[in-house]
């Protein structure tokens, strides 16, 4: 009967211990999510923005191609891109290099084109709805555009889980690494300890000084930004930074408001950052 029982206990054990390596193994072979950086870039500085991306990652990365590349200058792409979305052109792109199937958050990158992501890119959205993916956007741009961006990102991938990510002015890139760093720890998406910015001052009325810093940022630009009406501020590490409300006529007369973004470094010329459209 004693040795009955032993060997009873003993088949117990040896259950147990296959069952609980069995558990162990299971999760020990869960893997955290992977996460990839897509992009297209036609001159190079949405490029830049993905390798620097991909850099403090520690990701995989992709780009997409253009199968007919616009390697114009800044009139002869804008030229084809007027004529492209006009007559509703899919432009054709070549196969990515990655199984989309392996990773769950994809940051996508992309140029600002008329407001919103590149054509190419949308040939991608066209053919890749990334269900239940994270997708974080990030774009480079002339004056802004990543807002609007991301909401056509999110209506183009409606079973996604789209945010808006960073956004940076081409003429700007050499900012980009410490900006991304910022961005990426302050989303959670890297871990690393980083100063809080202030927020902004209540907004008031515009100063001569203050429209003397606006003029100095914007008045370079290829395109007329409108006057300054209002202004808040807040000091950062990078200098103080403006958020100024603006007023402009269209062409046809139209009214219309946006917020542009400046920033001042102590002792340089000031330069905006963003325009955000209203």
């Amino acid at each position: 009967m004693k040795k009955l029982h032993l060997l009873l206990m003993l088949t117990l054990m040896i259950i147990c211990g296959v069952a609980c390596k069995s558990s162990k193994n299971d999760n020990s072979e869960k893997s955290e999510g992977k996460t990839l950086v897509l992009y297209y870039s036609q001159t190079g500085a949405t490029k830049a923005v993905a390798e620097e991306l991909q850099k403090q990652l520690g990701c995989d990365i992709d780009s997409i191609v253009a199968v007919n590349p616009y390697d114009g200058d800044y009139g002869q792409t804008i030229a084809r891109w007027m004529q492209e979305k006009n007559d509703s052109v899919k432009v054709e792109i070549k196969p990515i290099n990655v199984n989309l199937d392996e990773y769950d958050t994809i940051f996508l990158g992309f140029p600002i084109w008329g407001g919103t992501y590149a054509l190419p890119m949308a040939s991608f959205l066209s053919d890749n709805k990334l269900d239940g993916k994270n997708v974080v956007t990030f774009a480079t741009f002339g004056s802004g555009g990543i807002e609007k961006a991301t909401i056509d990102v999110a209506v183009a991938l409606p079973a996604a889980d789209v945010k808006e990510g960073y956004g940076i002015r081409n003429s700007r890139i050499d900012n980009a690494s410490e900006e991304i760093k910022r961005f990426l720890i302050e989303n959670e998406y890297i871990e690393g300890e980083i100063e809080p910015l202030p927020a902004f001052s209540d907004p008031v009325d515009v100063t001569d000084q203050e429209a003397v810093i606006f003029h100095a940022a914007c008045d370079n630009y290829q395109f007329p930004l409108g006057n300054p009406v209002s202004v808040a501020t807040r000091n950062t590490p990078a200098g103080t930074e403006y958020e100024f409300g603006v007023k402009s006529t269209t062409p046809d007369g139209t009214e219309s408001n946006s917020i542009i973004y400046i920033i001042a470094p102590q002792g340089q010329t000031p330069e905006f950052t963003k325009v955000v459209r209203e």
